[in-house]
C-alpha cells in the first residue's frame, strides 16, 4: 500500500498517539547493555550512542535527565518521500514555543516533546487538520 504524498491530504488525516510514560535522552561513548535492554530508540553517531530510555531508568542510574519528554507518534499514512510533514509539525510547535525532537521510523514519525507540554503539543498538531 502506497503512502500519501500530497501534503494537504496528509495534514487533513493527521492524528497523534501518545506512548505511556515519560522518557529521557542519555548518551554513551560505547554500547551500554542495560540501556540497550530498555531503550525505545538508539542512534549511533560519531560522538557516541544516544538512547531514548524511560525516565525511571535514567533516574535509577543517578542520571537526572535534563529533558523529560512525552513520546508522541504521528498517526498518518504518508509516504517516506512525502515533503513538508515534519516542517508543518515542527512549525506549529515552534509557534507555540514547544521544543520537539523528531525520530523517523519506517511506519511513523515520533516526537519527543517536553512532558509538561504534551497536551499543548497534541492540540497544536491536531490543529493542522483544519489548515
Amino acid at each position: 500500500m502506497t503512502g500519501e504524498t500530497h501534503l494537504p491530504n496528509i495534514l487533513a488525516s493527521l492524528d497523534v498517539d501518545v506512548r505511556h510514560g515519560t522518557y529521557a535522552v542519555i548518551s554513551r561513548r560505547t554500547p551500554d547493555a542495560a540501556a540497550d535492554a530498555v531503550a525505545e530508540a538508539r542512534i549511533t553517531e560519531a560522538e557516541g550512542i544516544t538512547y531514548v530510555v524511560p525516565e525511571s531508568f535514567a533516574r535509577a542510574r543517578a542520571e537526572p535527565p535534563g529533558f523529560v519528554a512525552a513520546w508522541l507518534s504521528l498517526r498518518v499514512h504518508s509516504a517516506l518521500n512525502a515533503v513538508g510533514v515534519t516542517a508543518a509539525v515542527a512549525g506549529v510547535l515552534a509557534e507555540r514555543g514547544i521544543a520537539c525532537n523528531v525520530l523517523a521510523g519506517h511506519f511513523h514519525d515520533h516526537l519527543l516533546v517536553p512532558a509538561e507540554r504534551r497536551d499543548d503539543a497534541i492540540a497544536a498538531i491536531r490543529s493542522l487538520r483544519g489548515s
